[in-house]
């Protein structure tokens, strides 16, 4: 079974492993796989006919995990528009109405009137999205739909459709692995795991180290432990939304407990103000940093920008990519003052510079060799790395997209993700009657360029609805249905 790319129904049989019938799969129980089946329960699909395959045991799991250590508690805000509500698919009421109303304050109302001339761009506290999508689960009857376990693959099914293949956790049922079979498929996957930097992945290996040269997408809060029993020095790496955030938590550390934290940061690209390749496409940037509100411009996710991304070829695709969706953070004036401070009072210390290697001092600190085109080389002695430069997302590192690569017909587009369709359905993928819809970081480099969002998790969802309306799944959501649905959102009862 394991080599063949098509399933017979006797075959599954035959091999003892327990079949199980459903319309549709959504494999990964992320965000991603929340937003299509809110989409489809509030287009009239019944949980019956769905299941979602996942490890996790909310919709949030991973992405509360995520934005904690990465320095987003529950009550800091997040990289996200005030209409950007994936557990409301009208926006309306925007998180910045909803916190307006629920703290009996002016204030983010305002925000969101004077942004960004006169405030800063408004986005929601991490707290009020995680609320938000638990009640909209709730209200859907997401766990009557959650299967627990660990999917190991896909497999198209003779005659249409695919199977399944998911490892329920251990002593939850007589067999070790059960197969749904489904006529429709969808992966919302996320990140097959970190990424790091080559210097230091050898570092890592070579010295076994994890406790002092560590990820920002991984636990690291003993680093800030650390720090408050005793002076030291961190070299952060990046220069992107998690770069900004943890300088500001080593920042907020130092003046709330008076600490003698020095910070050097290296930034591979050192940007020096502001940056385009004509007036109308420009980015404001300085000190190292490109600024820029939102992960994409505001217009990526239904304006201009995203007109010309549908209607490119891949090769002007690739180009807009590279233009638009580069390493970036907000300018804040909270952040731009602690950093102006930090600066002027010389315990962070910017340097635009390559890694060399990284190794041990004599007494054991670790040291950083770089190297700069405009400067001699340098020599960083620090207590303490962060890595700060993303998450992998290279297909190959995730089991089942690679087995997908190599049994399901799927493809890789130019930027190394899946080939997807106009309505997100997998090229190559399709068995009969049945298709494979993605959405999410799987599917950068298509038609849409904000996949890895909020609201590109919506789109992709209301794209495959629309597919599966088509093909007879589900209701179309016209005018009528629209409202009456917000009307049972809003009152929070279940879709009909």
């Amino acid at each position: 079974m394991l080599h063949s790319s098509v399933w017979a129904d006797g075959l599954v049989e035959a091999a003892g492993i327990p079949l199980y019938d459903m319309l549709l799969v959504s494999v990964g129980g992320g965000i991603g796989s929340f937003t299509l089946l809110d989409v489809l329960r509030i287009r009239g699909v019944a949980t019956a006919d769905m299941r979602v395959l996942s490890t996790s045991d909310s919709p949030w799991q991973t992405w509360e995990y995520l934005t904690r250590v990465s320095q987003l508690p529950a009550h800091e805000r997040i990289r996200s528009d005030s209409g950007a509500r994936p557990d409301n698919i009208w926006g309306f009421p925007s998180y910045a109405l909803q916190e307006a109303w629920q703290e009996r304050s002016m204030e983010p109302l305002l925000q969101v009137l004077t942004e960004p001339v006169a405030a800063d761009f408004y986005s929601p506290p991490a707290a009020l999205v995680m609320r938000g999508v638990q009640r909209e689960a709730e209200r859907i009857g997401y766990w009557e739909m959650l299967a627990k376990g660990q999917v190991r693959m896909v497999r198209k099914r003779l005659g249409g459709g695919y199977f399944t293949v998911l490892t329920p956790p251990a002593g939850s049922g007589p067999t070790k692995r059960v197969a749904l079979r489904s006529r429709y498929v969808h992966l919302a996957v996320g990140y097959p795991g970190l990424k790091f930097l080559d210097d230091l992945q050898e570092f890592r290996q070579r010295r076994g180290e994890r406790h002092r040269v560590v990820n920002a997408y991984e636990p690291h809060e003993h680093v800030y432990d650390q720090l408050r029993k005793r002076p030291g020095v961190v070299v952060v790496r990046g220069a992107g939304i998690v770069a900004s955030r943890v300088l500001q938590r080593l920042m907020d550390d130092r003046e709330r407990y008076g600490l003698q934290t020095t910070i050097v940061h290296l930034f591979r690209t050192y940007v020096t103000g502001s940056h385009g390749p004509h007036a109308f496409m420009r980015r404001k940037g300085g000190d190292g940093w490109a600024y820029q509100a939102f992960t994409m411009p505001k217009s990526a996710f239904g304006g201009q920008l995203k007109a010309q991304f549908r209607k490119a070829t891949p090769e002007r695709r690739a180009r807009l990519a590279a233009l638009v969706a580069g390493t970036t953070t907000p300018k804040l004036a909270r952040w731009q003052e602690q950093l102006g401070r930090a600066r002027r009072g010389s315990w962070y210390h910017p340097a635009h510079a390559e890694v060399e290697r990284i190794d041990l001092t004599p007494d054991g600190r670790l040291v950083t060799y770089t190297r700069s085109a405009s400067a001699a080389p340098m020599q960083y002695v620090s207590d303490f790395i962060i890595d700060c430069t993303g998450l992998e997302a290279d297909m190959p590192e995730h089991r089942v997209l690679a087995d997908l690569l190599q049994h399901g017909g799927a493809r890789p587009n130019r930027a190394g993700r899946l080939q997807v369709g106009q309505s997100f359905e997998v090229l190559g993928a399709e068995n009969g009657d049945g298709r494979l819809y993605a959405s999410g970081a799987a599917t950068a480099g298509n038609h849409f360029l904000a996949v890895d969002s909020f609201l590109g998790m919506q789109t992709a969802a209301l794209d495959i609805a629309d597919d599966l309306a088509r093909r007879g799944f589900c209701k179309g959501l016209g005018p009528l249905r629209s409202v009456s649905q917000w009307v049972r959102w809003a009152a929070n009862r279940r879709p009909a």
